[in-house]
Formats: C-alpha cells, structure tokens, sequence
C-alpha cells in the first residue's frame, strides 16, 4: 500500500509519460509495495486532473478479458478504465501514430447505451434491455510504460493501458447472437488478427455487467449515451505510420482506423 504523497508521484509520473511521449520504467519498480486499490487511485487522480482541464468521460473499457491475459497478469478479474472525450477517434481522419509511445489496435465488439445501466446486481440481461446499440469498434491501446512492461498494477494505473478508440454504426443487440461475432483485423488486405466475440468471459454483455457492477462500488455510473469496450475479441497489433487497419465483424459490419 502507498501513502497519498507516493500515488501523487506516480500518477505525475505517468501524466509526464504521456505528455512528453516518453515512457517510464514500471511502476512497481519505483513503487515496490504498490497494489491494485493504489493502481485505481492513481488512475482516478489523473482522470480527475483531466476532468479538471475540460475533459469529459463518454464511457468506460474493460481490460483483461480473456482468461489468457488473466493468468498472465496473476489476476482473477478484468480491470477497467475511463474513456474521455478527447479520446474519440474518427474513421475518416487520420491518427498520427507519433503522439503515442508504444501504439496497438485492439478489435472490440462495443456498447453504446439506451438508458442507464443498473449498478450492482447488474446482469447480462439488463445489459441487453439498455444497450441502444452493439457497434464494430477499435481500441487504440498504448502504454505509458517502457516497452509494454506491465504488471496489473501498472497497466489500471496507466487508465488501462487505454488511448483512443473509434466506432461504426452498429445494430440492436437483440438482432444478433453477441456470443458468435466472428472478427477480423486486416491492413493492405492482409490478415492479421481475428477471433470471436465469446472470447470476451464467454460473452461481452457478461463484461459489461461485471464493469457496471465494480464501477458502482466506487459510486460510478453507467449513463444513457456512454460506451462501453468490453475487451478484445483478438490478440493486440502494433500500430505503424502509413497503415490503414479494419476491424470486420460477422453481422455488424466494420470500423476503420488509419495512422500518418
């Protein structure tokens, strides 16, 4: 457990990582005794900060969905973080893949809300009745640690390793099976990822019922308008300037995302 003063430190540290486009060690090396309740703090002093400065949050992701990333991490649960406005991106207007520091693409089956999400007691169900839309997504992921070396403390403190993300149109939930979404990532016609959408706890609606739940802990809602990335549906990809990546998905249609 950290003191007040150590979280300021780190949640500084990784605001300066950011800004400068320059990557930091682990946290857990600067900080031996940080732990998961510290990582949120951390998270949440600087999402504040941004707050602060204008910011506004439009959603929510979930991290660490597959029980592959959670044996890797030693964790038994996925972790969360904030999206803000000033991270949406657009299909038609390219990213410069510079004001990142270690930039992949994650292929996400995402939630936009109808109404507002129950918070605990939250099931699959409920998702359901408040989702307006399921909508083909990508997850620009990054990471304000030096070469991805994260532990779970590292990366819910680094607001789970999130950057940016961007969505398609989408359809009514209750139109498709959200448990057999194929997905495919390609760039310059060339396959680089893909899998499916229950690769996500067995079903993305779980995801987000588990996030609606654990956010309401800490008096978080989910709102009417919000959306929500339940985690990937395949394996990450690093970003290169000049690729043009599609994220393809059976029934759902497909988002784009290009880098300069």
């Amino acid at each position: 457990m950290l003191t007040d003063r150590q979280r300021l430190e780190a949640a500084e540290l990784l605001r300066s990582a950011q800004h400068g486009v320059t990557p930091i060690a682990p946290l857990t090396e600067a900080f031996p005794g940080i732990d998961t309740e510290d990582a949120y703090e951390i998270q949440l002093v600087n999402i504040r900060h941004r707050l602060a400065a204008g910011a506004e949050v439009r959603g929510h992701k979930v991290g660490l969905s597959s029980p592959v990333m959670q044996r890797m991490m030693g964790v038994d649960e996925p972790d969360y973080g904030h999206l803000l406005h000033d991270m949406e991106l657009r299909s038609g207007v390219p990213v410069t893949a510079a004001r990142y520091c270690r930039p992949r693409v994650e292929v996400e089956v995402g939630f936009v809300l109808g109404d507002d999400l129950p918070g605990e007691g939250c099931t699959p169900a409920d998702v359901l009745a408040a989702t307006e839309r399921v909508v083909p997504a990508l997850e620009l992921i990054d990471s304000r640690i030096r070469d991805w070396r994260i532990t779970i403390a590292d990366t819910i403190a680094d607001n789970a390793s999130s950057a940016g993300y961007v969505i398609g149109e989408g359809r009514d939930p209750r139109e498709l099976d959200l448990k057999a979404i194929d997905a495919r990532l390609t760039s310059g016609g060339e396959l680089l990822a893909e899998g499916r959408s229950d690769a996500v706890l067995g079903d993305p609606a779980v995801s987000v019922a588990w996030l609606a739940r654990t956010v309401a802990r800490f008096g978080v809602p989910l709102r009417k308008g919000h959306v929500v990335l339940p985690g990937s549906c395949t394996r990450a990809v690093d970003v290169a300037a000049g690729a043009t990546f599609t994220a393809g998905f059976s029934g759902l249609g497909s988002v784009s995302l290009s880098f300069i």
